[in-house]
Formats: C-alpha cells, structure tokens, sequence
C-alpha cells in the first residue's frame, strides 16, 4: 500500500507564490542585488518604470486546486480580479472560470498550480507568451515542465514579461550555463515553496499516524488507488 500527505504543504506554497508575485512586481532581485553592491539608488527609469501593485491587477491561476484556492482571498482582499482555468469549472463564488487561450490574454499575473503529465508538457509555450498581455508577470511553483524553458526566457528577454518568479525548473539542480540566471528580472527559488517547519510538522503527523494506524490494523489514510 502506498499513500501520500495531501495539503501538508498547502500553505507554504501559496505563501511562497504570493511572495513571488510580490518579488517579480517589486523587482526584489533586482533591488537586492544593486543594494549589496551599493548602486541601490541609482536605477534607470525603466526599472522604476517596471513596478507595480497587485491591487488592480487581475490574476489568472491555471489549475484551481488548494493552493490557489487559499490564494484567491488574499489576492481579493489587496484589490486583485482572479480568474482560473481548470479540467471544470468549480462551484466558486469569488473567481471566474476561463479557456485557457482567454485567460491568458487577460491576465497581468500569470500563476501555475498543475501537475506535470503527458497532457500538460510545455502547455504553456511561445505561443501561450505571445497572448498574453506586455508588461505581464509569471509565477511557476508547480513543476518546470509544465513551461517551455526556452519560450519563457525569450519572453522575459523580448516581451511580453516584465518579470517572473520561478521555484521550479525543467532541470535541477538549474545547469549553471543556463540562461535563466542571467536575468535580472526573474526572482529564483530553489524547489523550496514547501519548505516550512510548519510542512514537516504537519507532513510527520501524517505519517506518524499511518504508523498507529498499520500497527493497529486500521484503515490507512490517503492511499494512493491502483487505478
């Protein structure tokens, strides 16, 4: 029998998708960067030209799991419009169910949250960045797969990026010859948006309890089906 911990890390990852879409609006890697090296008041007017604020925006997640669903609220409650492409619509009141090839063309931040499988390699391609709006921000903490690499780099290169936020990576460890760490408007995180002891604590419970529950006979939480 096989079983996993869903939602253990839920949390964390919506918080660290907010913190992206903050970090790419804001320019942080930017601005940290140019502060360490002293030169953090000296900035050309596209930079200054280059930020922004959630409250107006619309945000657009593709899938609308848990993570975004947690998001959603907070992202209202700053002022943000959320639309989501789903396999359905859901029986949502505060967002608004979109095709894909619609939402893209209207969102100002972009926000992935599906799995990476046969049906959703590279969905989001050359064709998928030219939809969408200039002056745009991308938000990846879902799987790197799910992106043509080259396409996004292109984009944040040419347009229509502003800028994007990135825990994940069609390869990783990221190859240190890859473009992606060039860029200075890209804010990069090492596949860590679970990463809390709040997760750990909630992910041991998890399996602690399994452990009571296979020494007692009991049914098992979360098993994975067969099917």
């Amino acid at each position: 029998t096989v079983c996993n911990m869903p939602g253990t890390n839920s949390q964390a990852v919506a918080e660290m998708t907010l913190l992206l879409m903050l970090s790419a609006l804001r320019q942080v890697s930017y601005f940290d960067a140019k502060t360490r090296q002293g030169r953090g008041w000296d900035f050309p007017p596209d930079i200054q030209d280059s930020l922004g604020e959630i409250s107006g925006k619309t945000v657009g997640f593709v899938g609308y799991g848990e993570i975004p669903q947690r998001l959603a609220p907070i992202l209202k409650s700053m002022g943000a419009r959320i639309l989501y492409n789903a396999t359905a619509p859901k029986d949502i009141d505060d967002s608004e169910f979109q095709e894909l090839d619609h939402l893209l063309g209207a969102v100002d931040i972009l926000s992935l949250h599906i799995p990476l499988t046969s049906d959703t390699a590279s969905l989001i391609d050359k064709s998928s960045f030219q939809k969408m709006k200039p002056g745009s921000v991308f938000v990846n903490t879902s799987r790197g797969g799910v992106v043509d690499h080259d396409a996004l780099i292109y984009a944040l290169k040419h347009g229509p990026l502003r800028a994007a936020g990135l825990d994940v990576y069609a390869t990783e460890p990221v190859l240190m010859e890859d473009p992606i760490l060039k860029l200075n408007n890209v804010t990069l995180m090492p596949h860590i948006a679970w990463l809390t002891s709040e997760t750990l604590k909630r992910s041991i419970a998890v399996a602690a309890e399994n452990c009571f529950r296979l020494r007692s006979g009991k049914e098992l939480l979360y098993c994975v089906s067969h099917s």
